[in-house]
C-alpha cells in the first residue's frame, strides 16, 4: 500500500483491533465469499455472513415452471454448474454441450426439480478446447481461486431458500431482479408478474421492508416497485453500468427521482476518476462527474465489486490483458495502483462520496475498513461491537485455523435452522472475520 495516513490508521487498527462487528457496508456479492467458493451457494452464502457482510445478495431469474432461483445470469448454467454432464439435461439446453462449442444453458430450459439435481460449482469452463463434457465442467478455474470448496454438491438455491437462510443469519437481503435472456412474457408471466413474485416472497417469509433492497438494471422494474409494492419497494435500487457524461448523468438522475427511486448503483469506477494537478487528494482519487451529481441530487449511492478483478494490472500483461479486462479499474489506470488500492478506492467511496454499501467478492476486505473507520453500523451492530464478542487472541491475530473454519462451513448442512446472534456459533464466526481480516491486511503489504 502507498504511504499515507489512511495507510497508517489501518496498520494501527490492524495491530490494536480484536473484535469485529458485522457492518451493512459490506454486501456480499453473489454471496460474498464469491472468490473461493461456487457463488450463490448455501456455503458462499455462510461465508460471506461469517466474514461480516451485513446485506447479501441473490440474482433472482426464473426456471420454465416460473420458480425463482439464485443465479448470476439466467443462462450460465453451463459454467456454474455441471448440467452437461447429465444427457438428457444437457440435450434440455437452449445450445447443447458438444466437443468444439460453447453451450448455452438457461435456468428457464429446466424444471426446479430438474435445477435441484445438478451441482453447484465455481465459474469456469474449459472452453471449446474441451474434448469431453468433463473437461468442459471442470476446467478454466482462475489460479488465484480454488475448486476446494465446491464439493461434495453445492446444491442450487431457491429465492425463498436464500430468504429463509439469511432470515436466520440475521442478516439485510439485497435480490437483483435479473434482465430475462428471453422474450417476455414467458409462458404467460409478464415483466411486471416476475417482478411482482420476487417481491411478494419477501412479503410471505414476513421480512421487514426495511430490511429489503430491491436491485434491476432496468429502470421500469424499480419504477413498478416504487409504484406498486408500497414500504417493500421504498428501497429500490436502479443498477447503472453505463458510462455517461456530465448532461447524461445527470438526464438519467433526474429521472429517478422524478420516479421516486432513492438509491442509484453504478460501478465503482464510474464514481472515480485520478485527480489533476493542483486538486488537495492525498491518494491521487477523487469523486467522478458522475458522484457529484448523484450527490447533488441527494441519491444515495450503493456501488459494485469490489475484488472482482484486482488493481495494478495494466493492458498487455499476460495473458494479453485488454482494458475490458480491467473494467472495475478502468478510469484509475493512470496510477500506481496496488493490491492496497483496494483501500484507497473504498476511502474515497465511503468518506469522500459517502457510498452507503459496497459489493464485495470477498467481504472480509470491507469488514476490516468498516470496522476500523466505524462505518457503516446500524443500531443493532453497534451493540455487537463491544468486547465481548472477539478473537480473545493476541493483537496478532491467529490464522492456523481458518481452512478447518472454512471446510467446516461447506460441510455444514444445508438445511436452514434459526441462528441466535449470541450463540458460540456467531462468535466463531466474527472470529473467523477477524481472522480473514488480518490475511486482507497483510495481503495489502503491510
Amino acid at each position: 500500500m502507498n504511504p499515507s495516513s489512511l495507510k497508517d490508521s489501518l496498520e494501527e487498527c490492524a495491530a490494536t483491533k480484536t473484535s469485529w462487528a458485522v457492518t451493512d457496508m459490506t454486501i456480499g456479492h453473489r454471496g460474498g465469499a464469491t472468490m473461493q467458493m461456487p457463488e450463490h451457494t448455501i456455503e458462499n452464502y455462510k461465508a460471506g455472513a461469517m466474514m461480516g457482510a451485513g446485506v447479501i445478495e441473490c440474482d433472482v431469474t426464473f426456471t420454465s415452471d416460473l420458480e425463482l432461483v439464485c443465479r448470476h445470469s439466467q443462462c450460465d448454467l453451463h459454467t456454474t454448474t455441471d448440467v452437461v454432464l447429465h444427457d438428457e439435461l444437457n440435450a434440455k439446453c437452449t445450445i447443447p454441450w458438444e466437443a468444439g462449442n460453447e453451450p448455452k444453458c438457461c435456468t428457464s430450459d429446466f424444471t426446479l426439480e430438474e435445477l435441484k439435481g445438478l451441482c453447484a460449482k465455481m465459474d469456469s469452463s474449459g472452453g471449446t478446447s474441451a474434448t469431453t463434457a468433463m473437461e468442459y465442467v471442470y476446467g478454466g478455474t482462475a489460479d488465484w481461486r480454488t475448486d476446494l470448496y465446491q464439493y461434495p454438491c453445492p446444491e442450487v438455491v431457491t429465492h425463498k431458500e436464500y430468504i429463509k437462510l439469511v432470515q436466520s443469519l440475521g442478516r439485510k437481503f439485497t435480490p437483483e431482479l435479473k434482465t430475462p435472456s428471453v422474450d417476455m412474457p414467458f409462458n404467460g408471466m409478464t415483466q411486471e408478474d416476475y417482478a411482482q413474485k420476487m417481491i411478494d416472497e419477501y412479503i410471505e417469509l414476513g421480512v421487514a421492508p426495511e430490511d429489503l433492497y430491491p436491485q434491476s438494471f432496468l429502470p421500469s422494474d424499480t419504477y413498478y416497485w416504487v409504484a406498486n409494492s408500497g414500504e417493500y419497494g421504498a428501497q429500490s435500487v436502479a443498477l447503472d453500468e453505463t458510462d455517461r457524461n456530465e448532461t447524461a448523468a445527470r438526464a438519467f438522475h433526474d429521472e429517478l427521482i422524478a420516479n421516486g427511486v432513492k438509491i442509484v448503483a453504478p460501478a465503482q469506477q464510474m464514481l472515480v476518476r485520478p485527480a489533476e494537478e493542483g486538486e488537495d487528494s492525498e491518494l491521487g482519487i477523487v469523486p467522478s462527474v458522475y458522484a457529484e451529481s448523484a450527490i447533488d441530487h441527494n441519491l444515495d449511492i450503493i456501488t459494485w465489486t469490489l475484488e472482482r478483478s484486482p488493481p495494478g494490472l495494466k493492458v498487455g500483461d499476460p495473458p494479453g490483458l485488454t482494458i475490458d479486462d480491467l473494467w472495475y479499474w478502468s478510469s484509475l489506470q493512470s496510477l500506481n495502483l496496488t493490491d492496497g488500492s483496494n483501500f484507497e478506492l473504498l476511502h474515497v467511496l465511503i468518506h469522500d462520496i459517502g457510498v452507503i454499501g459496497v459489493f464485495t467478492d470477498w467481504a472480509p476486505t470491507v469488514t476490516f475498513y468498516a470496522n476500523c473507520m466505524g462505518v457503516g453500523f446500524n443500531a443493532s451492530s453497534e451493540a455487537a461491537k463491544d468486547d465481548s464478542i472477539s478473537d480473545g487472541s493476541s493483537a496478532t491475530v491467529d490464522i492456523s485455523n481458518i481452512a478447518e473454519d472454512l471446510k467446516n462451513v461447506s460441510s455444514d448442512s444445508v438445511e436452514v435452522k434459526s441462528t441466535d446472534s449470541s450463540s458460540s456459533g456467531a462468535a466463531r464466526a466474527l472470529r473467523v472475520a477477524a481472522r480473514l481480516a488480518s490475511i486482507v491486511v497483510r495481503a495489502a503489504g503491510f
